[in-house]
């Protein structure tokens, strides 16, 4: 029987060996020591891992937990299905809060036993399969659930555009459900027994994207020993859902313009001309208007895939549809680890209906998990649940003093340095806007004003002032 695949993440060799040791004979090991050969060796297995064990502190800031956080998010933007769980010696309780707010399902300090690393593993492959069988819920309509107004009104936006052949484009923040209202539209679009064919732009390389989407002939590259079917063929008349493309590379943003115009394509090395009848729905959680104006993304291209455009709303804005997602998770995990479900008492329930849920439904689930395995039939008071939400940034003066008279007073106390004062207030907005940013760049800095390339020679900036000192 095949091995589940569970891919570790440490920069620490005896950690990543020690861990293989423990864990080689239930799971298929996958290693790497940093973010990006996690996502280079990700993108290259042909299914991606069921489960991933990432340190926080990896390199090159081992000291900090922002690469951890950043490999979380890329991780499930590759695969949303990945079960992560954290293992890691960044272990203040703010960072295990935010690491499971960016879909982490669960925090693990360092050192942990291997009976309790094991048996983690197990229930999150358990929760995993039962969430691949989930049936459809009484409340849900093609498996959206809430009654919400903005619900309401995507639902009628779906069942609109569901049986035109023209592309939509789902707009939505990471984790709000943007693959659910892809599924909904394939599934009224009156073609029941058409492909549906999924492919995250994201998770491939993007010199391999273009063979992904086309094909390519025989030798048409290094390593091309066969012809290779693209995903535009294996929709056929079907459906070719494109998530996350805003992270498709802009020479290929011209291939894919003429598909969308005209239906035509070539496999790469091969001149044939092809044609697809593919419906195109295309998701992201970024800006493309941005983009466009940015220089990122085409214009022309931006247009085509909007033709329909379906924004789906985060979950901080969908009120009791909080508790609705809330009843639906707790009886069905419930179900899956066969234990009765948690309840909330009042005061937990009124911090359940207050809670922003800045990871939206992925974020709701993971709690809903958590709580389902600590405290199977119990009922779970404010502070427990409490326990289990990403703390709400607080707000910060923008100056070190507020009033003339009190730099005049810094001044002339002596030993004053305006570097290291503007260095200490430009590393605390970054460390704010990516955190914000979940580890995005792009994000990061348009929250900052400032350019994706000027904040990394701020970064670099910090990191050597920071050096400096300690030398």
């Amino acid at each position: 029987m095949t091995l589940p695949a569970l891919l570790i993440v440490d920069d620490d060799p005896l950690i990543r060996d020690s861990l293989r040791l423990i864990l080689g004979d239930e799971f298929d090991i996958h290693l790497a020591e940093d973010r990006p050969q996690a996502i280079r060796l990700v993108r290259d297995m042909a299914q991606p891992p069921q489960l991933a064990l990432v340190d926080l502190g990896l390199p090159p800031t081992p000291h900090r937990p922002d690469e951890g956080f950043r490999l979380i998010t890329e991780l499930l933007a590759h695969s949303p299905n990945i079960k992560v769980i954290t293992l890691s010696g960044q272990n203040q309780e703010s960072n295990a809060r935010h690491a499971r707010t960016l879909g982490a399902i669960e925090f693990v300090a360092k050192p942990c036993g291997p009976e309790t690393l094991r048996a983690l593993m197990h229930d999150a492959l358990r929760f995993q399969q039962g969430e691949q069988a989930e049936p459809a819920d009484s409340q849900s309509q093609f498996g959206i659930i809430g009654d919400s107004q903005p619900i309401q009104a995507m639902r009628s936006q779906i069942e609109l555009y569901a049986k035109t052949p023209y592309p939509v484009l789902i707009e939505g923040e990471s984790g709000s459900g943007k693959e659910l209202v892809a599924a909904a539209l394939h599934l009224l679009s009156g073609k029941p027994d058409a492909s549906y064919v999924v492919l995250n732009c994201a998770a491939i390389s993007p010199n391999l994207l273009e063979s992904t989407l086309f094909g390519h002939a025989k030798g048409a590259f290094t390593g091309a020993t066969n012809a290779q079917v693209g995903f535009f063929e294996k929709a056929e008349n079907g459906t070719l859902f494109l998530d996350e493309i805003g992270e498709m590379p802009q020479e290929l943003q011209a291939k894919m313009l003429r598909v969308l115009e005209n239906g035509e394509y070539q496999r790469v090395g091969e001149a044939t001309t092809r044609r697809s009848n593919a419906r195109i729905i295309a998701a992201t959680n970024r800006d493309l208007k941005l983009a466009v104006r940015n220089g990122n993304f085409r214009t022309d291209l931006y247009h085509r895939l909007s033709i329909f455009t379906i924004q789906v709303p985060p979950l901080r804005t969908l009120g009791e549809d909080k508790v609705m997602l809330l009843e639906h998770f707790r009886y069905f995990y419930a179900t899956q680890a066969q234990c009765p479900p948690f309840r909330l008492d009042e005061a937990a329930l009124a911090a359940w209906k207050l809670y922003s849920f800045p990871g939206n439904t992925r974020e709701l689930r993971n709690i809903v998990i958590r709580l389902t395995t600590k405290y199977p039939g119990n009922e779970i008071n404010i502070r427990q649940l409490e326990a289990e939400f990403d703390p709400q940034p607080e707000s910060t003066g923008t100056t070190p003093a507020d009033t003339s008279a009190e730099i005049r007073q810094a001044l002339q106390q002596g030993g004053f340095d305006l570097d290291e004062l503007l260095m200490g207030y430009t590393a605390r907005y970054i460390d704010a806007a990516m955190e914000l940013a979940h580890g995005n760049i792009s994000e990061a800095a348009k929250l900052l004003g400032i350019a994706r390339t000027t904040l990394y020679s701020r970064i670099e900036a910090v990191q050597k002032h920071k050096a400096q000192k300690v030398q």
